[in-house]
């Protein structure tokens, strides 16, 4: 494995980390030997949050054992002082630990999330007070939209960023990354295989590897998924240029309007996987497996037919994707008999 500083906190952490939200989908003791099978190849670094429902739980059984091993970071969505402070306490308790590495202001999405997390009843008031106590070590930010967190470096208490970067918006987030390493902030990279859509994850990890992030944290719900994403840093060499050429491709295929699965819609009041559907209408329209796709649509407990358009996803969904619209062509195409 290789280790990189993550930025002005100064921890050394593994180029590749784990991303905690995969887990909430598998046992906990499935939970367990993923973990486990992480840092035994050398991951040190670990990403969870509040809102990942059992994750922050599972994590905690994992590393009973094995806290000085990791650097963990989690995060709450609570904008407020008084509420973040409750988060901090919360995952305190269900990761079993004395202290947090790194606390994350979660998916600050615009000018008004923004603005209410430093004002003087903000959740950032409430993360220095616990770090000055000893309950987190050091403070981040997350979020989706670019130009939020260029504002939000200005901040002199923000040690970390957190924003997605892959073959499909590395271009977008240039401005961000060279800020973010002008400033020494540590860069913390998600939805590297951009929510599942690139194929390739050997090359997608490799592609951002030659940019100068601290580490990158792909979900992993398999065994196998840890040791292949491992692999990427293991054996990192510079893409050759038939190999950006394929990552080009499919990202021109892509484009900008597709799910990242990046879950933030859910849970949906009427019990729709919206980012499964999406999923399955991917390898529908792209990958010619009409069949297979409508199969397993089938087997879903609830049908994206069953959307009542109250647009709760649309509010949540840090790409302003129009889901409903989405969810009404994807059931046209899957619910075909």
């Amino acid at each position: 494995m290789k280790y990189r500083v993550l930025g002005k906190t100064g921890l050394n952490v593994s180029v590749i980390g784990f991303g905690g939200i995969p887990i909430q989908r598998v046992t906990e003791k499935e939970a367990t030997l993923i973990i486990n099978r992480a840092l035994d190849l050398g991951i040190n670094f670990i990403d969870t949050a509040r809102g990942y429902t059992d994750s922050e739980a599972k994590l905690g059984v994992a590393l009973k054992n094995r806290r000085q091993q990791v650097y963990i970071a989690t995060k709450s969505m609570d904008r407020t002082a008084e509420g973040i402070t409750i988060d901090i306490n919360k995952s305190l308790q269900t990761l079993g630990v004395d202290y947090i590495d790194l606390y994350q202001l979660h998916n600050v999405k615009d000018k008004a999330a923004l603005e209410q997390v430093l004002s003087a009843q903000g959740a950032l008031g409430a993360l220095k007070k616990a770090k000055a106590q000893g309950l987190i070590k050091h403070i981040g930010i997350t979020g989706h939209i670019l130009p939020i967190l260029l504002e939000a470096l200005a901040t002199e208490e923000i040690e970390t960023v957190q924003f997605p970067f892959n073959a499909v918006e590395a271009k977008e987030a240039e401005a961000l990354l060279n800020l973010a390493v002008k400033t020494n902030t540590g860069i913390i990279i998600m939805k590297p295989l951009a929510g599942g859509a690139l194929q390739n994850p050997e090359l997608a990890l490799r592609f951002i590897l030659e940019y100068p992030l601290s580490t990158v944290i792909p979900g992993m719900d398999k065994v196998e998924q840890v040791d292949q994403n491992v692999l990427a840093a293991h054996n990192f060499l510079p893409l050759l240029p038939a190999e950006k050429r394929i990552l080009e491709e499919e990202a021109k295929k892509l484009g900008q309007a597709f799910c990242r699965r990046c879950e933030y819609c859910q849970p949906c009041r009427q019990g729709i996987e919206i980012p499964m559907v999406f999923l399955l209408d991917t390898y529908y329209t792209r990958y010619n497996l009409q069949g297979w796709a409508k199969e397993r649509y089938r087997g879903l407990k609830t049908s994206a037919a069953a959307c009542i358009q109250c647009g709760e996803c649309e509010e949540k969904c840090p790409y302003n994707l129009p889901i409903k619209e989405m969810l009404s062509e994807a059931a046209g195409r899957l619910g075909q008999i």
